[in-house]
């Protein structure tokens, strides 16, 4: 098994590895995951709503969209101040990386001052910085870019095959757009997908090829299950079986191997065994705290129980310095130089 990342998977070879017994696809994600990371560290974020509802796109999971009547209270852009608070009691708490989200279709012009403020706030605190606030042109990518920002997310959600019977508003292309945008910008990228909403399993290993094919693989790959809301149209959709969940994190793990791939929503359902499998199969981080974004999420204290359990320890942040991430990306150029020349003389 090749140390190189590859971007040139099919989902025919995708479905494969779906299809492997459960013991050998766990087998070949942990011996994959330990050649790239230290097998007993996760690392910690924290993400914030910082704008809340009232979204005007139309995906059918999110009980933010101004489409559905769900219970999530809509709220303003908050106060710089009261982020960077947030920010701080975060890194007290363990988090090396804090997320910013706002349910928009894109952010305002008039928007990007305060962001800016908020980016450089959180990142004066030592924490790296996230944000996910939808479409972006290569100009507010720019400016994000330059205040700091170290990622930025935007997930694909689903295959493309799949996507529009879950968004109507926005195209898949549109998404990859964003995405090149914010590489553009010298920002790394944060990009997976939702599980759990109807989809396939072809659809499940559709998602994981776009991203994994990638100019280069996303440095942080959340896979969410979907957390049903009372008054979205998913909310009775039948439940994803746990161990195709786990199946989606281990593939993850073999088709990115030097990705961080984050056990995201959905854990609040999750028991302390399925987690404890999922970090098996290769997911090496989480979100703290009690909610994500409008969702529930596990208490910190149940995950510091889970984790002095299995013997995990939280990764602290070593160097973030703009001269590191060049190094990191030259060394994805090289990979992706090699694999192309590989793939050439097959």
């Amino acid at each position: 098994m090749t140390n190189v990342s590859r971007h040139h998977w099919t989902v025919e070879e995708v479905v494969s590895l779906f299809e492997l017994p459960f013991n050998d696809l766990m087998y070949k994600a942990q011996t994959v995951h330990r050649k790239h990371f230290n097998p007993n560290q996760v690392q910690v974020s924290t993400l914030m709503s910082i704008k809340t509802g009232a979204c005007a796109e139309d995906c059918k999971y999110c009980p933010q969209s101004g489409h559905y009547h769900t219970d999530v209270e809509r709220q303003r852009l908050l106060e710089v101040e009261k982020v960077l608070n947030e920010a701080k009691q975060a890194k007290q708490q363990g988090a090396s990386r804090f997320c910013m989200g706002a349910a928009w279709s894109n952010p305002k012009e008039r928007d990007m001052p305060y962001l800016i403020q908020m980016v450089e706030g959180v990142k004066e605190m030592g924490l790296e910085t996230c944000m996910t606030l939808g479409k972006l042109t290569p100009q507010q990518a720019e400016a994000l870019g330059q205040a700091g920002l170290d990622y930025y997310n935007h997930n694909l959600d689903t295959s493309p095959e799949f996507y529009g019977q879950i968004i109507t508003t926005r195209t898949y292309q549109d998404r990859l757009d964003t995405l090149e945008h914010v590489r553009a910008a010298g920002m790394k990228v944060c990009a997976g997908g939702i599980v759990g909403m109807g989809e396939s399993r072809h659809d499940r290993a559709g998602l994981l090829v776009q991203l994994a094919n990638l100019p280069m693989q996303p440095e942080s790959v959340p896979i969410n299950m979907l957390v049903k809301v009372k008054g979205t149209p998913l909310d009775q959709v039948d439940d994803l079986d746990p161990f195709e969940f786990i199946r989606s994190i281990a593939v993850a793990r073999i088709l990115m191997p030097k990705s961080y791939v984050r056990l995201s929503a959905g854990r609040e359902k999750m028991n302390e065994q399925m987690q404890a499998l999922s970090f098996l199969a290769g997911a090496n981080s989480i979100f703290y705290g009690e909610k994500l974004l409008t969702t529930p999420n596990p208490e910190t204290s149940d995950d510091h129980k889970l984790f002095n359990k299995l013997g995990i320890e939280v990764e602290q942040r070593e160097d973030a310095s703009d001269e590191a991430h060049e190094a990191v990306i030259m060394s994805a150029v090289k990979d992706a130089q090699t694999d192309e020349l590989a793939y050439q003389a097959e």
